[in-house]
């Protein structure tokens, strides 16, 4: 039996829960489709979502025939939920991409669309809602070739079999020789993503579905399976009675119940399997490769985290652009509050809650207004508090202009460890790299790993305003150990206080998150949208325009968007859309406000020093940063060389002032022989 695990996708209302529905009837693993719009859906089994009519949490549901078995995954359309949505990918073998007839391809689709690509799901398009007023269908087909990709193909083109070959020049060779297409050929296609099947039709009425569910058991490709227990834990959640459940998908061989498995804290047992199919589960002995469960008993797993042979899952590409203060009501402790609220966390890691020092408060990150409704109604039914947000705050972050050199040494009595780092600019939206070029009969490689290991698993800030530092290069160039007092905490020392070091002598960059933006509205409206967004510093395309209505596409800095759409609804008089996806950062407009508003003094910074610690007279001395690069005990090879300083230099504040001193102004001869 093919065992394939699919995701149903979309933007808000294209009607991507109405085919999970159909899709479940018409397989026959329910009895009556349920609606949306009815609160009875099958797979929208929580109150929150039966209340709002938008799927919130994804959800599965299982559909048998004689040679499939089909785990059905719902994910949330709503882009306030698209962490959720992309959490969900990694685990799917094929996606069906729900466009609406009515309203083509939406800024949201795109989104999804992207994640898919970077993913590398395979994935078909059922274009709903064709029994409705919408775009003629060759409009359609030309849209998702231009805005998707040109291997969208329709199937029911008489010309089918010619456009498949465009998708291979292998195909177009046989196609060319009079040579028939075969299923096995565009099972091969879509594998491959270079063929995506378009079926047309009505989720409501059941139109086009039975073909939809029809090409997943012929043509969608089961992925090799390896004999070696692997899976992928794809989700964090608990049942009715606050059981702690981690999803899984199972990437290879299979997993009984009672399997130990390792766990920071010691071996971990699995007590229980569950398969969904909505609200309800059976336990079963044992899953096997293809198939999706919750499982009981694992109680430090996290989302993304690759079990057995399974490696685990990319860091992901959405993220909230800003945070709020939490507000407790009166009488709830805070810090026994934040304890509690780790259980949030722990389902959706992107809210990254979190205690304030400075503002003592507990804050947190959340894509959008809706989410925060969501979360009110779920800390109201777990913990019974009726909480608040206060003002959104943007989040920032940081990299680097130029490439610089960082050192760092921490040598107390009887510790010993150097390290030297180059600090390079990354791509943007690369995250921040490792690499090592350090001579390995300079120092063991086991030193090597455990610097970089350490590294990646630390939070880099930056030392403007103390964001999290991305878009960095960070290559070990040297290092030293000493063969009796060197242990695996001098060196994590050390390389941090060697990104320090390097930050305070750096150009450093404030960068701030940007929008893809859709804006719908009114054609009388255009003229003041179009004022708007030039005062925002927005990039966007000419406007189309459709009937009376008007449509602007583009990108703008988050923060100029915070309040904008309650002024879209008062001036458009309601008649206003705005949708927005988060599209990465770019560098800052105005640097010197948000600088000086964060009050960040990187010198003053105890939790992340960037001087050093060298042994003198047998004691721990700490030298700072800018005397400690004479003091090194080892050079950097990688150093990139720097013009002779300018007497008495200024620099902008908003690229982190720091003199440099010329290299080898502190003496060595002091330090010869202190250790």
């Amino acid at each position: 039996m093919k065992r394939i695990c699919a995701g149903v996708l979309a933007h808000v209302d294209a009607g991507k829960t109405t085919l999970s529905e159909a899709l479940l009837y018409t397989g026959g693993a329910i009895r009556k489709m349920g609606r949306v719009d009815h609160g009875d859906a099958f797979l929208d089994t929580d109150a929150i979502e039966r209340a709002r009519g938008i799927t919130v949490f994804a959800k599965q549901a299982v559909i048998r025939t004689p040679a499939l078995e089909l785990t059905l995954l719902d994910t949330p359309g709503h882009v306030d939920f698209s962490a959720e949505t992309e959490r969900t990918l990694q685990a799917l073998d094929v996606a069906v991409l729900v466009v609406s007839g009515v309203d083509g391809v939406q800024a949201h689709t795109r989104t999804l669309w992207e994640l898919l690509a970077r993913y590398r799901v395979p994935t078909l398009l059922f274009v709903n809602k064709t029994d409705l007023p919408g775009l003629p269908r060759p409009r359609l087909m030309e849209q998702l070739r231009t805005a998707l990709d040109g291997g969208c193909v329709d199937m029911d083109d008489p010309d089918l079999a010619e456009q498949l070959a465009l998708c291979s020049e292998e195909l177009m060779e046989r196609y060319l020789e009079g040579a028939p297409l075969t299923d096995g050929d565009l099972s091969a296609l879509i594998g491959q993503r270079k063929a995506f099947p378009c079926y047309f039709g009505s989720a409501l009425k059941g139109e086009g579905v039975a073909r939809l569910l029809d090409a997943m058991e012929r043509l969608v490709p089961e992925p090799p399976r390896g004999a070696e227990f692997a899976a992928l834990v794809y989700k964090i959640g608990r049942d009715a009675q606050g059981v702690r459940l981690s999803w899984l998908k199972i990437t290879g061989g299979e997993l009984p119940v009672k399997t130990t498995l390792p766990g920071p804290d010691g071996p971990e047992k699995v007590d229980q399997i569950r398969v969904y199919s909505g609200e309800k589960f059976t336990a079963v002995q044992k899953v096997v490769a293809g198939q999706v469960c919750a499982v009981t008993g694992l109680d430090h797993t996290r989302p993304g985290q690759g079990l057995g042979a399974q490696a685990p899952a990319r860091a992901p590409l959405l993220e909230p652009v800003s945070s709020c203060e939490l507000l407790l009501p009166d009488g709830v402790d805070p810090h026994t509050a934040l304890g509690k609220l780790r259980q949030l966390e722990e389902e959706d890691p992107q809210l990254h809650l979190g205690w304030d020092e400075r503002a003592g408060c507990i804050r947190l990150q959340a894509m959008g207004p809706v989410q925060q409704e969501i979360l009110q109604g779920l800390i109201a039914r777990r913990y019974g508090w009726q909480v608040d947000f206060g003002p959104a705050r943007i989040l920032y972050r940081e990299t680097i202009a130029a490439p610089v050199a960082g050192a760092g040494h921490f040598e107390p009595l009887r510790h010993y460890a150097e390290v030297h780092l180059l600090l390079e600019p990354g791509p943007r939206g690369s995250g921040i790299q490792f690499a090592s070029r350090c001579p390995t009969d300079q120092l063991e490689g086991s030193w090597q790993r455990l610097i970089l290991s350490q590294l990646a698993e630390t939070p880099l800030r930056g030392g403007l305003t103390g964001a999290p530092l991305t878009d960095v290069v960070i290559t070990l160039a040297a290092g030293k150990a000493h063969l009796k007092h060197t242990e695996g905490g001098d060196f994590r020392q050390a390389a941090r206080r060697a990104v320090r070091q390097g930050l305070m002598q750096a150009e450093n960059l404030l960068l701030e998150p940007w929008y893809d933006f859709r804006l719908e509205l009114p054609a009388g409206n255009l003229g003041r949208a179009m004022t708007d967004l030039e005062r925002m510093g927005a990039e966007f395309a000419p406007p189309e325009q459709n009937g009376e209505q008007a449509v602007l596409t583009g990108s703008v800095p988050a923060a100029a968007l915070q309040d904008y759409a309650a002024e879209l609804a008062a001036y458009s008089r309601g008649q206003g859309r705005l949708s927005c996806t988060p599209c990465g950062y770019r560098p800052c407009r105005d640097p010197a406000p948000v600088i000086a508003a964060a009050g960040y003094d990187p010198e003053r910074d105890v939790d992340d020093p960037a001087d050093s610690v060298f042994c003198s007279h047998g004691a721990g001395v700490v030298v700072p940063w800018r005397e400690a690069a004479g003091r090194m005990h080892v050079q950097n090879p990688l150093a990139p060389r720097r013009p002779a300083p300018e007497p008495d230099p200024i620099r902008s504040r908003s690229v982190m002032a720091r003199p440099r001193l010329p290299a080898g102004s502190s003496s060595r001869k002091s330090y010869q022989g202190s250790s």
